[in-house]
């Protein structure tokens, strides 16, 4: 009898301390993304993108120094004229692309007075199938991706104005991107990305947040918009909300399932939030 209740005891011991380091361990925001990869559905909503080939004759390929030491990738453009406004941009699942880079440079276009950045998390990989966006998705670790913002933060320099956008994987990140940014973050838009949950880290922001998102999407569903935009409100931090009757991805061109209407409204908001804030 007495072993039985030691047996006992020391079973109940056991799972108290695996349930607190599950309650102080949980996943981070980006984590909790990477883990939506194991659903069958969430894999299937992205389409495999188009085949498409971008020429830019203003955009280059830059290397720069990740906060590890180590070499970070990305895609430039500068502004014609002198600026500190620098908008870092964080792709989507499938990689730095060539659809990333022309909305990169249709954005650059219609600003006028940024630079923009391209950061590449996947470290010069690109995918152009399901199975390797997962595969992507899952090897990128925290600690990797945050020595690469920490770098392009580094790379832009102590005066600049940084500004944050990416869509789905990159949404997720652009958040991200803007909480590390400090007090340079001026400006952070993310497309239906995986907010961030945490309250204390929310109140560290510096900016507003652009927030657009997909009614239709099954993983980040209307729900988990409005408890971004309940802890947005309890860290006393604007949120600018904006839901399309759309589906995950809605707004990349490459994904057969592209909202042309969806995506155009989208991106007046997304304009006019970076024209107001880079006067």
């Amino acid at each position: 009898m007495k072993r039985l209740i030691l047996l006992l005891a020391g079973l109940a011991s056991i799972i108290a301390i695996k349930a607190q380091k599950m309650s102080c361990c949980s996943p981070s925001a980006t984590e909790a993304f990477a883990q939506l990869t194991s659903d069958k559905k969430f894999v299937m909503s992205h389409l495999e993108p188009r085949p498409f080939k971008y020429l830019s004759a203003n955009g280059k390929a830059i290397v720069f120094k990740a906060a590890d030491g180590s070499d970070a990738h990305g895609w430039e453009i500068m502004s014609n004229s002198p600026s500190n406004n620098y908008l870092l941009v964080i792709h989507e699942w499938w990689g730095l692309n060539d659809y990333i880079k022309q909305e990169s440079e249709g954005i650059w276009k219609d600003l006028g007075n940024v630079n923009v950045i391209d950061v590449d998390l996947y470290d010069g990989k690109v995918a152009t199938t399901r199975e390797d966006a997962v595969k992507y998705v899952q090897s990128v670790t925290t600690e990797r991706a945050r020595s690469i913002i920490q770098g392009a933060i580094a790379y832009v320099g102590s005066k600049a104005k940084i500004f944050t956008l990416g869509w789905c994987f990159g949404g997720g990140w652009s958040l991200q991107a803007c909480l590390m940014a400090g007090d340079q973050g001026a400006g952070c838009i993310m497309y239906y990305g995986m907010p961030e949950k945490n309250v204390d880290k929310l109140q560290t922001l510096h900016c507003d947040v652009l927030g657009i998102f997909a009614n239709k999407d099954q993983n980040i569903t209307p729900a988990v918009v409005d408890d971004f935009a309940n802890n947005m409100k309890k860290a006393g931090k604007n949120l600018i909300l904006y839901r399309y009757d759309a589906v995950h991805a809605f707004a990349n061109p490459s994904n057969p399932g592209f909202d042309k209407t969806a995506r155009e409204e989208a991106y007046k908001h997304t304009v006019a939030f970076l024209k107001e804030r880079t006067k």
